[in-house]
């Protein structure tokens, strides 16, 4: 897979962001998160602003790093921060930023406005260079004592702020924590609609007309400017002329008014006209100044996407240089002439000459050393290489899945793409709301990667046989993950489902469980999934997605809770996802790390397990992907450790309390116990070609293999999906363009349905799900979409009258 495909949209487990660094060594519990500017490296990359983005550091930070001894002194000069500002902030003023600890905290201008925390090193500094932003929408405030408090967002960004005061602090915390909430509430209302034309294209032609408009209106201000004064001229000559006639008294009284007001009108035309010439000279001269400020962005512009181009494609040639020197594939069967036919035979393989914008994507493959987690080397693999055509292939396993589940898909074709062209615009914006080709994707909906979820069901089945509720709270927190288990590899991006999508995965016999998903929202895109086993479990679960492109990395926020009942014992779990990130998207080896805490809490009980998941760092001699755990009972006491990394297997052992040197109890350790770990979880091995068959596991390669009886809506039969996984690429994106379409007109008529309910007074129901309801969750007490039954049912009778044509 390519370094230059976007890859990364979160699969079926929970993700965490982690960049490689957070901005230097933190102070003690998290790491930092420096942007630029701040003493040692960070990623600091700027939320949401396109400037902000682009000023984040470059460097690999150190991640957050445990420290003992005392707290660096802060400078003279007070940190006192000010209330809300002149410019429109919500709040602004100084605060003192951790940033190393060879610096400590350092005093920093912060700006909270519309939902985001900037920092500069100086009020002047906000006219040109914003240092680092933080986005509150999914951020978390936590206070640590009198003065100090930290905002993070999971691991990517983490700023550790000390106030001047307790009652300056519980200022900034009070104003952080209202913009918090309305900038959730707005993410939760945003129904923006994301088939438009590019931002850049758009701007730029409503600027054109705004200009043209302007000069329009002030080109008639200047005509009437002329009129006034000529016909204001003309009308006192006339009264001047009228003066002098011989006429009776009265008659010159009433000229004399008529002249008085005259002459006032003259002085308030002439001071109209003197006012309009001021404001044309002004509205000239800084016209000129917009437009040619304007123009020097849009140079700068221009010429920071022509750097980053030259140097993605500059790095493009040396990696395939690299595998052309040391990785030469061997001759198969299928594939023709010499190693140098190998080496050069597909268009979008050794050669540029076509497209000197062209990004490849086929030749690499994706191996994950032990040592280094982000690292890939790469070797040359073709679509070539299966002797028979993609149709026959896959009439082939067509025949087989009849028989019995399918172990292989057609190859992935050797396609090229000029992905820069289609990301530079992208950056800061919410990647479910762009169009994106289908050589971005796997052949796989995001209702089937949510489905993969239930891979390691058995581990379920043994939790639903456990006892003991702290050992079974021990497996679901495995089962937890497990999920992340296939995202190391799988890189590229599912489908998004269309609204009313389903998908269906019946493993009664078999496995003995089945499942239903449905896309119950199209913005934000959310999926409401519900899974039942005749072992005595069920899982069910709403998950919206969010994403930004950051330029150099993607970040993926799945957002909703996942809910396990144990119907034996009545045990009600839940937890949340966390967030991934994808790194080097433009340029380099594309890597995903996970990082950020899982809460898994048991109602019933009161019993918790709180799940680690360590960010990977350059200078950290730890495992790469470790995730450590504790199960704790109500009262806080821990009885079970666990640990392990989220790609390969979890294991826990009992927590001992042994006598500590000063007397008192100390738990034991982790290496001291290796002879009394249990194995809760091994990933299972990936299927051989794996790498030629987007890393697809032996569940993935089944589930979007045809099956009869299903649901019109399931996303076995959309068509674009289909052609795709057929290595029909060029065609798939022109169905997908259909799709969308028809999904496009579909809401614009809802849309005036509403509108026209909204007009005439009558009610108007909104769109609903159909196999799911929407309501108040009872544990949680939050709105979701729950299983309202009958699917099954309908299936058996073949019975799909109430399903929406969306195909």
């Amino acid at each position: 897979m390519a370094a230059t495909e976007l890859r990364g949209v979160v699969g079926p487990g929970p993700a965490a962001i982690a960049a490689p660094g957070g901005g230097g060594a933190g102070p003690p519990l998290v790491g930092g998160g420096g942007g630029r500017g701040d003493a040692g490296p960070g990623s600091g990359a700027a939320s949401g602003t396109v400037v902000a983005a682009a000023a984040g550091g470059s460097g690999p930070g150190a991640g957050g790093v445990a420290a003992t001894g005392p707290t660096p002194t802060p400078p003279a000069g007070g940190s006192g921060g000010s209330g809300a500002g002149g410019s429109g902030s919500a709040r602004e003023g100084w605060l003192f930023k951790w940033t190393n600890y060879i610096k400590g905290y350092q005093r920093r201008w912060f700006v909270l406005s519309n939902g985001l925390l900037s920092y500069y090193r100086s009020k002047a500094e906000m006219r040109h260079t914003c240092r680092g932003t933080i986005n509150l929408a999914t951020a978390n405030i936590t206070v640590e004592d009198s003065c100090n408090f930290i905002i993070s967002n999971g691991g990517a960004q983490t700023y550790h702020l000390k106030a001047s005061s307790e009652v300056e602090r519980q200022r900034w915390v009070t104003a952080l924590e209202l913009a918090k909430a309305k900038a959730v509430k707005m993410l939760a209302e945003s129904d923006e609609s994301g088939d438009e034309e590019s931002v850049s294209q758009t701007d730029k032609t409503e600027l054109q007309n705004t200009l043209r408009t302007l000069s329009s209106k002030v080109e008639d201000l200047s005509t009437c400017n002329d009129l006034i004064a000529k016909h204001g001229t003309a009308l006192q000559r006339s009264l001047s002329e009228l003066e002098s006639l011989k006429l009776p008294a009265e008659s010159n009284e009433k000229i004399k008014q008529v002249n008085e007001r005259a002459t006032l009108f003259r002085i308030t035309s002439n001071a109209m006209i003197n006012a309009c010439r001021d404001f044309l000279m002004l509205a000239q001269t800084h016209s000129k100044k917009w437009q040619k400020s304007l123009q020097y962005e849009r140079d700068q512009r221009i010429r920071l996407e022509e750097t980053l181009e030259q140097l993605a494609k500059q790095h493009n040639h040396l990696e395939r240089a690299f595998r052309g020197a040391t990785v030469l594939p061997a001759n198969t069967p299928g594939s023709a002439g010499s190693g140098k036919d190998q080496c050069c035979s597909g268009k979008g393989d050794m050669s540029d000459e076509d497209d000197e914008n062209e990004f490849f994507d086929a030749p690499e493959i994706i191996t994950m050393p032990e040592n280094l987690g982000h690292k890939r080397t790469g070797s040359n693999i073709s679509g070539a290489s299966s002797d028979i055509s993609l149709d026959e292939q896959y009439k082939h396993q067509l025949e087989e899945t009849k028989k019995e589940k399918r172990t292989r898909i057609p190859y992935k074709p050797n396609y090229s793409l000029n992905l820069w062209s289609i990301m530079k615009n992208c950056i800061g914006k919410e990647l479910s709301k762009i169009p994106m080709p289908v050589n971005f994707n796997e052949p796989l909906s995001m209702l089937q990667r949510l489905t993969e979820d239930l891979e390691y069901h058995e581990l379920l089945d043994r939790a639903a046989k456990c006892e003991n509720s702290l050992e079974q709270l021990c497996y679901v927190a495995a089962f937890t993950v497990s999920s992340y288990s296939t995202t190391v590899f799988r890189t590229s991006k599912p489908f998004n489902p269309l609204l009313g999508e389903t998908f269906e995965l019946d493993r009664l016999e078999e496995n003995g469980y089945r499942s239903l998903c449905e896309q119950v929202s199209h913005h934000p895109p959310a999926a409401a999934h519900h899974a039942e086993s005749k072992n005595g479990w069920t899982l069910r679960q709403e998950i919206k997605i969010t994403s930004k492109f950051r330029g150099k990395y993607l970040s993926i926020m799945p957002l909703g809770t996942i809910h396990c009942i144990f119907h034996a014992t009545g045990h009600h779990y839940t937890w949340k996802k966390v967030t991934t990130t994808v790194h080097n998207i433009i340029v380099g080896k594309l890597w995903i790390d996970q990082s950020g805490e899982i809460e898994i809490v048991n109602h019933k009980t009161g019993e918790k397990c709180n799940l680690k998941f360590v960010p990977y760092s350059y200078f950290s001699r730890d495992v790469a992907r470790k995730v450590t755990g504790e199960v704790t009972d109500p009262s806080g006491k821990v009885h079970f450790a666990l640990l392990g990394t989220w790609d390969e297997k979890m294991e826990c052992f009992k927590v001992q309390p042994i006598i500590g040197d000063n007397g008192g109890d100390a738990r034991q350790r982790g290496h001291e116990a290796e002879e009394s770990r249990v194995m809760l979880w091994k990933r299972n091995p990936l299927p051989k070609n794996a790498e030629n068959m987007y890393y697809f596991s032996e569940l993935a390669l089944t589930l979007n293999a045809w099956e009869s009886g299903t649901a019109p809506t399931d996303s076995r039969l959309r068509p674009d999906q289909r052609l795709m996984e057929n290595g029909r690429w060029d065609e798939a994106n022109a169905e997908k363009q259909r799709l969308e379409e028809k999904q496009r007109l579909s809401r614009k008529k809802r849309e005036a349905e509403a509108m026209k309910a909204t007009e005439d007074g009558t009610p108007y129901d909104p769109y609903k799900a159909l196999w799911f309801e929407r309501k108040m969750d009872p544990v949680t007490k939050e709105l979701t979409h729950i299983y309202r039954g009958e699917y099954w049912e309908c299936k058996e009778k073949q019975d799909w009258i109430s399903c929406p044509d969306i195909f």
